[in-house]
């Protein structure tokens, strides 16, 4: 998504190399998990890693040291928790784990507690035992929000048949960023409503 002419991002990329056999993905989403991805990389000798790093700046996430060293390793966790029962979950990848945590704070001063999973490597993560990925995701919360510039193909494993998946449905577009971003709702405040929407449905659907 830029300012430089007409142009058709790989938005299949990442679904595609989530497709191949053996093939570790891991997107950071900020120094501190770039880190935990170099630690995750020294200890993968029988197969290749793909890590797919944004070009655009990012802001270093409150929560994410120490705790994504072991938090990207395991490819999710859980980068933050409301004080009370979350009432949803959003799920995000590299730069837009930024606009979840965003997301969260508008929730959370209207009083909607929400749990933020960061989840830079879906490999990983499947390989972890399922006392650990039901932890992160906890079966019985079904108000889930996905979030990656992306296609959307693969996400219905982690958001469930209740949740929400913001995604790529085409390829993007040009102009301003931020004009760019609005237009396909990675925003925290679309990103919100988004939340809030699926709690609503999810409700309505368990009466």
């Amino acid at each position: 998504m830029g300012e430089d002419g007409p142009t058709h991002q790989p938005v299949e990329q990442l679904p595609s190399m989530r497709a191949i056999p053996g093939l570790v993905d891991i997107r950071p989403a900020d120094a501190n998990e770039v880190t935990g991805a170099w630690r995750a990389i020294m200890a993968i000798s029988d197969r290749p890693v793909a890590l797919v790093l944004s070009k655009q700046d990012m802001p270093v996430l409150q929560g994410t040291n120490p705790t994504a060293l072991d938090g990207v390793t395991r490819g999710a966790y859980i980068l933050t928790e409301p004080t009370e029962w979350p009432q949803a979950i959003i799920i995000a990848t590299g730069s837009e784990v930024a606009l979840a945590v965003a997301a969260h704070d508008i929730l959370a001063a209207q009083g909607i507690p929400v749990r933020v999973v960061s989840m830079p490597s879906w490999a990983l993560f499947a390989e972890q035992d399922r006392s650990y990925r039901d932890n992160v995701l906890p079966p019985a919360l079904t108000a889930r929000v996905a979030v990656e510039q992306a296609a959307t193909l693969g996400w219905e494993r982690h958001a469930g048949d209740h949740g929400t998946i913001i995604g790529m449905a085409s390829f993007g577009a040009s102009g301003p960023g931020g004009d760019v971003r609005s237009h396909f709702g990675f925003t925290p405040t679309a990103i919100a409503g988004a939340v809030r929407q699926t709690i609503e449905r999810c409700r309505s659907e368990a009466q």
